[in-house]
C-alpha cells in the first residue's frame, strides 16, 4: 500500500473525501514566476532583442538583404562605406552590409546545437555518476578532468585535422563532446545534493529502477542549473565556432559567416578597416547579446 504524504492532502468540500494537490501544479506555479522574472529583467530583455534580430536574418537572409550576399558582385571593390553600400564592399564587390546581416546564419546553427548535444550528454552523464557514485563516480570523474585539461580550439586543430572534414556537422559534434564533461560536473553536483533528499529515497523503497529514478525523481529537480549551464556554454560555443572558422577550420567560403569575413580580410584591415571591422562587431553583440541572456537566467535561477 502506497503511502501518502499529509502535507499534499487538502480537506474536501462538504465533508467530502479530501483531494489530492497535484505536485504538478507547484511547480508549473514556479517555472510562470521564473518567467515572469525573466520578462522583467531589462538586461535579458535587451539580450533577448538582439537574438531575435539575428535570429530573423539569420532565417529570412538574402530575401530581405539590400543585396544576395554571395553572388551579387559590383563593380566597386573595397569600396568604403556609402550611401550606397552602408558597410562598404569586399575584394569581390560584394555589399559588406548585406554579408553581415546574413553571415549570423550558419553560426546560429551550428554554435546552439554543439550546445545542445553538450548539455544533453552531459546531463545524462552527470545523472549516471552522481546517481551511482564510488567507482563509476571515480572512474568517469577522471576521464573528465582529463578532457577539460584539452583546450577547446586545440582539440579542434587536431581532430578535424585527423579527420580531415571540416563539415559544419563535424564542428558541431566535435564541440559538443567538449562540452559534455562541463555540463556533467555542473549536473553531478546537483545529483549528489537531491539524491539526499526524502523523494529519492521513497522512490528507491518502492522498488523504482534507476533510470525511473534519474530522469523521472531527480531530472525535473536540476533542471535549473542545467538551463543556466546552456546559457552559459551558448556564449563560449559561438567563440568557438568562430576561432574554428577564423583559423580555416570551421565554416568556409563563401558562406557570408562573420568568422569567415574576418579571416578572408583581416591582412587588409589598413586601409580596408570596413571588411572586418562589422563583421567583427556583429560576433562582439551576438556573444554579449547572448551573455546578458545567461547572467539574467542565472540570476533568476539561482535564487
Amino acid at each position: 500500500m502506497s503511502v501518502v504524504d499529509p502535507d499534499l492532502i487538502g480537506p474536501g468540500a462538504g465533508g467530502a473525501p479530501p483531494t489530492l494537490v497535484a505536485p504538478a501544479s507547484e511547480a508549473r506555479t514556479a517555472r510562470n514566476e521564473r518567467l515572469r522574472l525573466l520578462l522583467r529583467t531589462p538586461t535579458v530583455l535587451v539580450g533577448a532583442f538582439v537574438l531575435l534580430f539575428w535570429v530573423t536574418f539569420a532565417i529570412l537572409g538574402d530575401r530581405i538583404t539590400p543585396y544576395d550576399p554571395i553572388f551579387d558582385q559590383s563593380q566597386d571593390v573595397l569600396v568604403g562605406p556609402s550611401s550606397e553600400h552602408w558597410f562598404g564592399t569586399d575584394t569581390l564587390g560584394r555589399d559588406v552590409f548585406s554579408r553581415v546581416l546574413a553571415g549570423s546564419r550558419d553560426i546560429l546553427l551550428v554554435a546552439p546545437a554543439a550546445t545542445l548535444l553538450g548539455t544533453v550528454l552531459g546531463t545524462a552523464i552527470g545523472l549516471v555518476i552522481g546517481y551511482f557514485r564510488r567507482r563509476v563516480d571515480d572512474v568517469v570523474s577522471r576521464v573528465i578532468d582529463a578532457i577539460l585539461v584539452l583546450p577547446v580550439i586545440l582539440t579542434g586543430v587536431v581532430v578535424i585535422t585527423a579527420l580531415g572534414s571540416r563539415s559544419p556537422l563535424i564542428v558541431t559534434i566535435l564541440i559538443g563532446i567538449v562540452f559534455a564533461p562541463l555540463v556533467a560536473r555542473t549536473v553531478r553536483a546537483a545529483v549528489l545534493a537531491e539524491s539526499e533528499l526524502d523523494y529519492v529515497q521513497a522512490a528507491r523503497l518502492r522498488g523504482e529502477r534507476a533510470p525511473y529514478v534519474m530522469f523521472k525523481e531527480i531530472l525535473p529537480n536540476v533542471m535549473p542549473p542545467i538551463v543556466v549551464e546552456f546559457t552559459v556554454r551558448l556564449g563560449y560555443a559561438i567563440f568557438a565556432v568562430a576561432g574554428l572558422t577564423f583559423i580555416g577550420l570551421g565554416i568556409q567560403p563563401p558562406s557570408p559567416d562573420w568568422a569567415v569575413q574576418v579571416f578572408e580580410y583581416y591582412s587588409f584591415v589598413d586601409p580596408y578597416w570596413w571588411a572586418t571591422v562589422f563583421p567583427a562587431l556583429a560576433i562582439a553583440s551576438l556573444v554579449i547579446a547572448v551573455n546578458l541572456v545567461a547572467d539574467g537566467v542565472r540570476e533568476v535561477y539561482e535564487r
